[in-house]
């Protein structure tokens, strides 16, 4: 099994799908429609779990998830500076 948080960066309703970035930093598309309630700034709670050879993922909406995501990217910048400044 295994989760994580993603965030909707935008919305392209034209074409369906969401521009997303997870809780490590990387970024990429996902259907629209697999997002319940799909907006820009939405954050969805991820769950997988692997049976045999089948998988399936759940998203569910995250209260506060948007900013939970800021906050660890903050802190994770914060963390690379002092490494930078610590060697200087």
């Amino acid at each position: 099994m295994f989760g994580g948080l993603l965030v909707i960066d935008e919305l392209d309703e034209d074409l369906g799908l969401a521009e997303v970035q997870d809780s490590q930093g990387r970024s990429f598309q996902l259907p629209a429609e697999w997002l319940p309630a799909a907006a820009d700034g939405a954050a969805y709670r991820v769950e997988g779990r692997v049976e045999g050879q089948t998988g399936q993922l759940t998203f569910t909406p995250e209260a506060g998830g948007a900013q939970l995501l800021r906050e660890r990217s903050k802190q994770t910048l914060l963390d690379f500076h002092d490494e930078l400044g610590d060697e200087a």
